[in-house]
C-alpha cells in the first residue's frame, strides 16, 4: 500500500518503520514544516492516509482526505467536537474513515472489559467510580481521548451521572483526573471505591509500538471499504 503519513512525530516515525518492514510504501510525510504540500496528494498517488497530528490541525486534514477520496485512519485526539461532522462528510463523499482514540489492541480490550465491569458495578451503589489517566509531558489535550472513551463506556450504565468533568469533584459527574509526567507512554485506571475496599481496572503502555501496530493494522483493514469504522469493527468486539 502507498501510505501518506500526516503527522511525522514519534508516532509517525514508528509507523513508518513498521510499514516499510511489512513491504508498504511511504507516499509522503506531512508535518508542520511542510503542511502546504498536503494538496500534492490525491487518490492517484495515495492508498490510505494515517493522521496523527495536533487537535487544531486534525479536522482540516481529515476534511482534505475525505474530499479527495483518500481513505483516512485518524489517531489525533482533542478535536472530537467535530467528529459527527467528519462522519457526515465521510458518508456524503462515500469515503472511508477510521477513528480511534487509541489503536492499541490491549487498550481496546481494556475498553471492552471496562464496559462489562461498569454494567455489573451499577448494581452496587456503595461504590463510586473515577478515572485517572497519566501521559508524557508533551501530551497536549486533557483529558486524553482514551480517558474520554473510557468515560463513555461507563456513563450509559450509571444514569445518576450526567456526563464527565476534568479534574474536579462534581456531584453527578464522572471525574477524569489527568496527570502529566516525564517518560510515561500512557496509563489509564478506572477505580471503584467504597468505604471498605477498592476495585481497579488498568492499562499501562510500555511503548508506542502497540499504538503504531494497531494504526497500521487499521490502514490495511480499511482498504477497499466505505463508511465510518473504529476498533470494535476491526476487532469484532
Amino acid at each position: 500500500m502507498r501510505i501518506l503519513l500526516i503527522g511525522y512525530g514519534k508516532m509517525g516515525k514508528t509507523i513508518e518503520q513498521m510499514a516499510l518492514t511489512k513491504g508498504h510504501q511511504i507516499a509522503g510525510t506531512i508535518d508542520h514544516t511542510n503542511s502546504e504540500t498536503l494538496s500534492n496528494y490525491t487518490s492517484d498517488n495515495v492508498d490510505v492516509a494515517i493522521e496523527f497530528t495536533h487537535p487544531e490541525a486534525a479536522f482540516g486534514n481529515i476534511t482534505y482526505c475525505l474530499n479527495n477520496n483518500i481513505p483516512v485512519v485518524v489517531g489525533s485526539t482533542g478535536w472530537l467536537d467535530k467528529l459527527e461532522v467528519a462522519k457526515q462528510l465521510c458518508n456524503e463523499q462515500n469515503g472511508a474513515f477510521f477513528y480511534a482514540s487509541n489503536f492499541s489492541v490491549g487498550v481496546n480490550l481494556f475498553f471492552h472489559f471496562n464496559e462489562y465491569i461498569a454494567a455489573k458495578m451499577q448494581a452496587y451503589k456503595e461504590y463510586s467510580v473515577g478515572i485517572r489517566e497519566i501521559h508524557h509531558l508533551q501530551k497536549v489535550d486533557k483529558p486524553s481521548g482514551t480517558g474520554i472513551t473510557t468515560a463513555e463506556g461507563i456513563l450509559p450504565h450509571f444514569p445518576a451521572l450526567s456526563g464527565w468533568v476534568a479534574d474536579q469533584e462534581t456531584e453527578g459527574k464522572l471525574n477524569i483526573i489527568s496527570e502529566r509526567e516525564p517518560d510515561v507512554v500512557g496509563t489509564h485506571i478506572v477505580t471503584y471505591s467504597s468505604d471498605v475496599d477498592k476495585i481497579e481496572l488498568s492499562h499501562v503502555a510500555h511503548s508506542r509500538a502497540g499504538f503504531a501496530e494497531g494504526a497500521l493494522m487499521a490502514a490495511e483493514w480499511l482498504k477497499g471499504k466505505k463508511g465510518v469504522y473504529g476498533m470494535k469493527d476491526m476487532l469484532n468486539l
